[in-house]
């Protein structure tokens, strides 16, 4: 009776069945537990005992993955928002830069995701780009890499002091970070050649206004680059993560490019796994060229 009354009281109580939820269906280490449950942290990896299917609990057990198995099939908003975080924990594994497997599950050494841009950017000219709404800079770091110079842009002093020590770190010298809003972004008109803005808008009160403030600090002929989700049912990102937007449709992205004078728009399929929550769209669009032509004429008529 003791020993079955100590298990009932383990199993009555939320956060551990959603626990033993999560451990049914994948081995995690703890800081992936964090990233789907919440605090913790560390690299000892835990799954669910096999023997327990055969075992004196097999079937409390049984039970219990029916239970699971309903959480997942109903209504349950607290176990959708731990499969969508589940689901995003095992995208990232799948990306490790360290390595990867091919379709048969051999380790192929030296396949990087990383490796990969830095290639591409070989192949880009010198440009000056603006990495509006940075935060920790990880993409601002590797846009420095083949870039003339880089402006980090985000509204955290937080982020942008952690960003800063680790641009230092990697001993680049061509980023200037600069604290503000991407719908008031504090960079001169005609600034860059390239604005990013990667994941950014969902964070935005006005997102069309800060697309708007990419168009503006563009050069002619620069390119704006976005990525963004696609609508999504998660509405857990907005209380965890801070968004405020849950996502963005083809023709919404297309309206705002647009409406800031953009030109050669293209909207394309960035990452989606299936049955995953999120759904990565990658857009860009051109600046014009022929209003600063009409006013080099102007000017030598003048």
């Amino acid at each position: 009776m003791d020993q079955a009354a100590s298990l009932y009281r383990l199993l009555g109580e939320d956060v551990r069945l959603r626990l033993l939820r999560v451990l049914a269906r994948e081995r995690l280490n703890v800081t992936e537990l964090t990233a789907v449950l919440g605090p913790a942290g560390g690299f000892t990896y835990y799954s669910v005992n096999p023997d327990v299917s055969d075992g004196p609990l097999a079937g409390l057990w049984g039970q219990l993955q029916a239970q699971f198995a309903a959480a997942s099939a109903g209504t349950s908003s607290e176990a959708r928002a731990d499969d969508a975080r589940l689901q995003e924990v095992l995208r990232l594994r799948r990306e490790n830069f360290d390595t990867h497997g091919n379709e048969i599950g051999q380790l192929v050494p030296g396949r990087s995701w990383a490796a990969w841009a830095r290639a591409l950017g070989h192949l880009l000219p010198r440009l000056d780009v603006a990495d509006l709404g940075c935060g920790e800079g990880r993409l601002t770091i590797e846009a420095a890499r083949w870039a003339a110079r880089v402006y980090g842009v985000d509204r955290s002093p937080l982020v942008l002091r952690r960003a800063r020590a680790l641009a230092r770190k990697q001993g680049l010298t061509n980023i200037v970070w600069k604290r503000g809003e991407i719908e008031r972004v504090p960079l001169k008109d005609a600034s860059v050649d390239v604005a990013l803005l990667s994941q950014a808008l969902h964070h935005a009160g006005d997102p069309a206004r800060g697309v708007a403030e990419g168009a503006r600090v563009l050069r002619p002929g620069g390119r704006l680059l976005l990525l963004e989700l696609r609508p999504h049912d998660q509405a857990w990102v907005k209380e965890r993560l801070g968004d405020q937007w849950l996502g963005f449709s083809d023709d919404a992205i297309v309206a705002m490019l647009r409406k800031a004078g953009l030109v050669d728009i293209r909207v394309q399929i960035g990452a989606r796994k299936a049955g995953g929550p999120f759904t990565v769209i990658v857009a860009s669009g051109r600046k014009p060229e022929r209003l600063a032509r009409a006013r080099q004429r102007g000017d030598s008529r003048g």
